[in-house]
């Protein structure tokens, strides 16, 4: 029997899928992963019996990185990047999924390709062929694209009756725009952070990050502040006055003058309209007019009301859209189209509404007098609007996704129903020669408001009747200063649209651009989710704007931008696109690095140098002075008479150990920890930086790593034993945790604690029949926790019974994982820290539960 392998974007959108092609019949297994599943089953396709299997990746399985040499920042001069030679490699090697598709796909006879329907999936799709003709030589023929953009029965298995072919086209504009943001933000990225986080020390951020897309998206937002900043405010005057209807009611009238900047002519009709006491009414005019439901609901506008309405930040909001989509709720969320396609099913989208408690009466009475053409919007030929596909109840959905499902739900209703008719009624009164205005609104029928009820109508904008000729008595007539007021931070909502009329990125990375620029502390969300620009982010910008304006300037990116859609269109070349692009860039890199300083001027002025930051903390091996601690990020230890900066371990507690010094160096050596219960070790600030051996690496360089064969404080004399789960670490003791005393593995988190409040602990030469060193213990002799209260012994922490209460084996509370790499030890050195045999194992297993 032949075999068709199905592949989807999300496992659980594999489930889903393998649910309704095998009708609920399909049989399913736990990939080695853990992350994927196999869903099996037999059926018919193209005429045949086969065996389905439907499976997942878990979105890209590949991205785009430098080879390995170019990852190094100091090794590296960043205008290489323009040019040096990239490769692709595994998204998330943990998970291993080329492995496991070729695995999946070595016995396959057809591959159906369900993943996403837009470009990134498109790409992800010859990602998955990649994967698979590696030990599987598929021909063309055999392999299918499924285009669908709703998870319900019928557009699953519509999509499955109607395959077509995997576009190669717009895959090669993903890979273009992926090689270009590559590229362009690692070079701008890298030297600027190298160059400013070397001069200044209160940036209080890892990296500085530039992006093609991301970069002008800041533009947009600095460029409102500046407006903000040089805004000069204007007195002007208003004349305002309140006339009593013959009901009694006050009513407000509007001056036709508007307002007038000059008080002296201000003042002067005030005077000439206190010399009536009535106005006159010299026109009642009543026009029916309508306010039109919505249109189709797309990506960018479903994201605008998340932020305005719901706020809800965009990336968050698409977050939950997806997992929406994943689940069947709504269809897919990402389209840029506003108009139902001719087919769509409309009435079958409402019969699943209509018993809803909140707005399933409207949904009635919608179907039964039929439902109104909706407004025609822009069809772009991607996926249909946004649109509920299954029923949900507030009990399915939890906080955010109902409220997202809640508004697509109503804009969907409203989209049929009808126009909300109202009576605008404009009365004209005239004092004197003056003449004011009073605008009413009165509602005929709410129409789509009765579904989207925010944008209804206030009680209050109905006026009395009131006709013509009448005189109505004044009230009281006065004269107002104002002052012409700043324009507002942009909100979310407002950057989107801009985004959007300047084509800088697309419905799918928009959020993640604005998302970035907050992550990167370059702005700051204030109440009404109104973005305001950071010391950091204002400076980023201003410096771009001194240098080379178009870095920052939306017009570069949407140039880009048409070319790579017109390389998805097949219009366009794709290697000469990025030749072309990638050399721009390279020569507005080097304008940029020789004109630094101008940008440097600006910093300058808003963060404080070096030498001027952080507080003194340990000495420097080379002059003997002090250094100075800086605490922001990144954290460093700077010496501002040698001008030398030394990077620190990041994430953790750093302190100075015993004021003791490395042998190499003279530097003070200095503690890092996460924390009493979690990871630590010594090290020395300049080894960190230089590593003084062949095996140790940068950035990966603390003492319980060093092979130095006699310093007391390195790996040869503290190491224990090889670690009981990594195959490459090292079980080191931290002196540096008394009185908490700890055995720590050198690459993995893997802690032992040990023998709390001994007064000291050091490592014999002795070896115990397992393999791992002996440790000397001893106590105060009020302290003793040893047996019959000896203050002193020695033994194996893993053999010996008397050690057996006194030691406690967990993984370390860190931050972030700890790498593994090769072994950190010498070969041949003089002290042996084999790995217990395997026969002890099992009881060290059973011995530290």
């Amino acid at each position: 029997m032949k075999c068709a392998l199905m592949v989807a974007e999300k496992p659980s959108l594999a489930a889903s899928l393998a649910f309704i092609l095998s009708n609920g019949r399909c049989t399913s297994k736990k990939a080695p992963n853990k992350s994927c599943s196999v869903h099996e089953w037999i059926g018919e396709f193209r005429t045949e019996t086969v065996m389905f299997k439907m499976t997942s990746v878990c979105g890209h399985v590949m991205t785009l990185d430098f080879i390995g040499k170019y990852n190094n920042w100091d090794k590296v001069d960043p205008v290489e990047l323009f040019s040096c030679p990239t490769e692709k490699k595994e998204a998330a090697p943990k998970l291993a999924i080329p492995y496991f598709l070729a695995k999946q796909g070595a016995y396959c006879d057809y591959l159906i390709l369900w993943l996403d329907c837009d470009k990134e999936g498109e790409n992800i799709c010859f990602e998955v062929i990649h994967a698979i003709q590696k030990v599987k030589k598929l021909s063309p023929n055999d392999i299918w694209r499924a285009k669908f953009s709703a998870i319900t029965n019928k557009d699953i298995k519509n999509a499955f009756a109607n395959l077509i072919k995997p576009n190669e086209n717009e895959a090669k504009s993903v890979d273009a725009r992926q090689e270009l943001d590559l590229r362009i933000g690692c070079a701008f990225t890298r030297f600027q952070t190298k160059f400013f986080q070397g001069k200044y020390g209160d940036l209080d951020v890892s990296l500085i990050s530039y992006g093609p897309c991301q970069t002008p998206t800041l533009g947009f937002c600095v460029q409102r502040h500046d407006e903000i900043q040089t805004f000069k405010p204007d007195p002007y005057w208003v004349l305002q006055l309140t006339i009593k209807s013959p009901e009694g009611q006050d009513i407000p009238l509007t001056w036709s003058r508007i307002r007038s900047f000059d008080k002296e002519v201000a003042n002067m009709f005030l005077n000439y309209v206190k010399e009536y006491t009535y106005a006159t009414v010299v026109s009642v005019q009543s026009t029916e007019k309508t306010k039109p439901r919505p249109i189709a609901l797309n990506t960018i506008e479903l994201m605008r009301v998340a932020s305005s309405g719901l706020g809800m930040g965009p990336h968050h909001a698409m977050q939950i859209a997806e997992r929406l989509y994943t689940q069947g709720y709504i269809s897919y969320p990402r389209t840029e189209t506003t108009s139902y396609p001719e087919n769509f099913d409309l009435v079958g989208v409402l019969l699943k509404q209509r018993y809803d408690p909140e707005w399933g009466e409207q949904v009635q009475q919608i179907l039964e007098r039929g439902i109104n053409e909706p407004r025609k919007g822009v069809d772009v030929g991607d996926h249909p609007p946004i649109t509920p596909m299954k029923y949900a109840t507030r009990n399915e959905l939890d906080g955010d996704a109902w409220r997202l499902y809640d508004y697509i739900t109503r804009h969907v209703i409203a989209t049929v129903a009808r126009d909300c008719k109202y009576l605008s009624t404009v009365i004209k009164f005239k004092v004197g020669m003056e003449i004011f205005t009073a605008t009413g609104r009165t509602l005929l029928d709410p129409g789509y408001t009765s579904i989207l009820t925010w944008q209804s109508f206030g009680t209050n904008d109905t006026l009395p009747k009131i006709s013509f000729g009448e005189k109505v008595d004044i009230q009281e007539a006065k004269l107002v200063e104002l002052y012409t007021q700043p324009p507002d931070y942009l909100t979310e909502a407002e950057l989107i649209s801009l985004m959007e009329k300047h084509g800088i990125g697309t419905d799918a990375s928009i959020p993640v651009h604005i998302n970035n620029i907050c992550m990167r502390n370059y702005v700051t969300i204030a109440p009404g989710r109104k973005l305001v620009p950071t010391s950091l982010g204002i400076v980023l910008v201003h410096g771009y704007q001194k240098i080379d304006p178009e870095l920052v300037l939306p017009t570069m990116r949407s140039a880009v931008e048409e070319q790579l859609n017109l390389i998805a269109q097949g219009r366009a070349d794709f290697h000469a696109v990025l030749q072309h692009t990638v050399e721009i860039f390279r020569q507005k890199f080097h304008y940029f690095v020789e004109s630094i300083e101008a940008m440097d001027q600006l910093f300058e002025v808003s963060f404080s140098p070096l030498s001027a930051s952080g507080k003194a903390h340990s000495r420097c091996g080379k002059c003997r002075r002090y250094m100075k601690y800086i605490q922001t990020k990144p954290s460093r230890m700077h010496c501002a008479h040698c001008n030398e900066t030394y990077n620190l371990p990041q994430n953790g507690n750093i302190r100075i150990y015993k004021e003791l010094k490395c042998p190499l160096d003279d530097f003070e050596l200095l503690s890092w920890s996460t924390g009493a219960r979690g990871k630590s070790y010594t090290f020395c600030p300049y080894c960190y930086n230089n590593p003084p051996f062949r095996d140790m690496k940068k950035g990966m360089s603390g003492c319980n790593l060093c092979t130095h064969p006699t310093c007391p404080h390195g790996l040869n004399s503290n190491g224990i034993s090889s670690c009981l789960e990594c195959d490459t670490g090292i079980l080191v003791l931290d002196p540096s945790a008394a009185p908490k005393w700890k055995v720590g593995c050198n690459r993995c988190d893997v802690i032992i604690h040990l023998f709390e409040n001994a007064h000291k602990i050091t490592v014999d030469s002795d070896v115990c029949d397992c393999g791992a060193q002996l440790l000397n213990v001893e106590y105060k002799q009020d302290k003793s926790k040893l047996p019959d209260e000896a203050t002193e012994t020695s033994g194996c922490i893993f053999c010996t019974p008397a050690f057996r209460a006194l030691v406690e084996k967990h993984r370390a509370v860190a931050s972030k994982p700890v790498a593994t790499h090769g072994r950190g030890h010498a070969k041949g050195r003089s002290r042996g820290k084999p790995r217990p045999p395997k026969d002890k194992m099992a009881q060290l297993a059973a011995y530290f539960v």
